[in-house]
This record gives structure tokens, C-alpha cells and sequence, in this order.
């Protein structure tokens, strides 16, 4: 009798170790139900809207694990990813935070361009801030680096950057211009493969920018803590909208998506807990980036309709013809 007692305490201690214990290292990605933007916009000036249609933003939130949601998948929230930095999670704060000041320059330059606004921007480039110990960039590449240019393709933003590896794959080698000190080099570096998701290409740095935007008409975007740079293309369909475009159509409309200046729609991560947020939603349809984004967001719709885009003007053009909701 005292042996399965002494048994069952030990039990029920190692399951509490497994609930409690953090699991060093590893975070959730947590579904986030999809929010309306507007309350994060405001647009100085702004006309009433056309329609009762309203803009979402989704998100996906991060915790660490605990042990026991690494070692058991079960024990995970439904709709949730395990994930392993490989960087400390200041650093990946810090990142966030710069795509996400990116996000709201680039937005509004967006969307004011659009409506046939005078806007400018200037930058000098991309600054690497550290570079992944083990990386074949950390052959070339320093901290305090300033990339000019990828492929012969100019480089001013964290978007341009995305975007010029969005087309590569894992092994592909860039020619990479950049500045180091006073003076301007051109090398080789081959890509890796991102740790979540090998057919994704990356160079193992971490870096910022100093985009300045010009613009005028006063546009505040209120992160609300939020990181990263998917919101892009709701905040700017959302702008347009408080300007008086018919955005929505009276429809519920939710929209992921990093933005280039030139108004590319770019891959983002964590589709499936962006579909399943937007399905709580209950919107009425879920733009996301054209190409494997639309194809992993479709595996979790279950009727939600999926609306791939590859720029603003189109997602203009697609949500045109979808019928205002009665």
C-alpha cells in the first residue's frame, strides 16, 4: 500500500514538473482571433466610409512552452505550432519591432501613392545587425554591413530583402553588394534553408533599416505591441478605406501580407494559426500572399474563402467583384 501511494505522489509530482517546467528554448505559436484594423488607424482627415464593410488584421501570439507541450503534442493549444528560435528572444523582439516600424511607413506610403498623393521615401539600405554563427553568409557578411543590393536588385528595406529571397530556394548563391566602412564589395553567399520551414532560403542575418517616408496626409498606426510585418496589406487596404475607396464592399474582409514600397504583397509566416484566426473570425474572406502562403492557407480553411494576391492593386481589384453583402 505505502509503495503505490509513494507511487502515485511521484507520478502526480513528475506530471505537475511537466506542466510547470518551461521548455527551454521552444515557444507556441498561438491562434489569435482576427481583429478590425480601424481601431489601430487613424488617418488625419478621414471620410466617412461607403460601406459598413470592416478590414481585419491577424496575428499570431508566442509563449514559451512548457515541457510537457514539447515532449506530448496533445497537450498543445488546438491550432498551435512548436517553434525553436535560433535567436535569443530580445533579439527576435527587436526584429519584430523593425518590421513592424517598417509596416507602418510603408502602409500608408502604399495607399497614399494609390489615391495619387505626392509621397517620397529615401533610405540607404539594409543594415545587418548579426549574423548566424554557422551561416555560409558568416564567411562574408559582418555586423554593420549595409547591403546595397541582392541580384542586381536594389535593396532599401527589410521588404526588398524578403522579397529578393521569396524567389530563391535553399543552395542558391546571390551576389551581394554591400558597404563596409567607406568602401563598397561585391561577393558570393549561398543561402540556407530557415529553420521552420526547410524550402524556405535565407542568409542567416538579422538586420534593419532607416526608411524614412514623406507623406501628406498624417497616418498613426498604433502597434499595440504587436511585431512583425504581416499586417502590411490590412493597414493599407484600411487607409484606403478612412479615405473614402470602397475597400470591403460591406463585407468582412481579413488580410495578411508584408508590403513593398513598390505594393508587392510578400510571404509571411504562420499561415494555419492566420486561417484559423480569421475562421474565428467568421469573415467573409481571407487575403493572404499568392503562391505557397494561399496553398497552406486553403489546407485549413474549411470554407473560408482564400483569396491569393500578389499586390495591393489587385486585391483592389479581386474584392471589386466580390457582391456587397447584403
Amino acid at each position: 500500500m505505502r509503495i503505490a501511494v509513494t507511487g502515485a505522489l511521484l507520478i502526480l509530482v513528475a506530471a505537475i514538473v511537466l506542466w510547470i517546467a518551461p521548455a527551454d528554448g521552444y515557444q507556441l505559436e498561438l491562434v489569435d482571433t482576427a481583429h478590425p484594423v480601424a481601431a489601430l488607424v487613424h488617418v488625419k482627415g478621414e471620410r466617412p466610409k461607403p460601406a459598413n464593410g470592416t478590414i481585419y488584421f491577424v496575428d499570431v501570439r508566442l509563449r514559451q512552452a512548457r515541457l510537457i507541450e514539447r515532449l506530448i503534442g496533445w497537450s498543445r493549444p488546438g491550432g498551435s505550432k512548436l517553434v525553436h528560435p535560433s535567436i535569443s528572444s530580445s533579439l527576435d523582439q527587436r526584429l519584430g519591432q523593425v518590421e513592424m516600424s517598417d509596416s507602418q511607413k510603408i502602409a500608408p506610403y502604399v495607399a497614399l501613392k494609390l489615391l495619387g498623393y505626392d509621397v517620397s521615401e529615401e533610405n540607404a539600405g539594409v543594415s545587418i545587425l548579426q549574423v548566424e554563427k554557422g551561416a555560409p553568409a558568416a564567411k562574408v557578411l559582418k555586423p554593420d554591413d549595409l547591403i546595397l543590393a541582392v541580384d542586381g536588385q536594389p535593396v532599401k528595406t527589410i521588404a526588398d530583402l524578403h522579397g529578393v529571397l521569396g524567389t530563391k530556394h535553399p543552395g542558391d548563391r546571390l551576389t551581394i553588394r554591400f558597404r563596409r566602412g567607406g568602401t563598397v564589395r561585391t561577393a558570393t553567399v549561398t543561402t540556407a534553408a530557415a529553420a521552420s520551414d526547410p524550402k524556405q532560403a535565407i542568409l542567416g542575418i538579422f538586420a534593419s533599416d532607416n526608411l524614412e517616408v514623406h507623406l501628406p496626409v498624417q497616418v498613426t498606426i498604433d502597434s499595440r505591441g504587436i511585431g512583425g510585418p504581416s499586417a502590411g496589406l490590412a493597414f493599407a487596404l484600411e487607409i484606403l478605406q478612412e479615405l473614402g475607396r470602397n475597400v470591403a464592399h460591406g463585407r468582412k474582409i481579413a488580410a495578411t501580407g508584408e508590403l513593398g514600397l513598390d505594393g508587392r504583397v510578400l510571404p509571411i509566416g504562420g499561415v494555419k494559426q492566420k486561417t484559423l484566426g480569421a475562421r474565428r473570425a467568421h469573415v467573409d474572406a481571407f487575403l493572404v500572399p499568392a503562391g505557397d502562403n494561399a496553398r497552406e492557407a486553403r489546407r485549413y480553411a474549411d470554407g473560408l474563402r482564400i483569396i491569393p494576391v500578389e499586390n495591393v492593386q489587385q486585391a483592389l481589384r479581386v474584392l471589386a467583384t466580390l457582391a456587397p453583402k447584403a
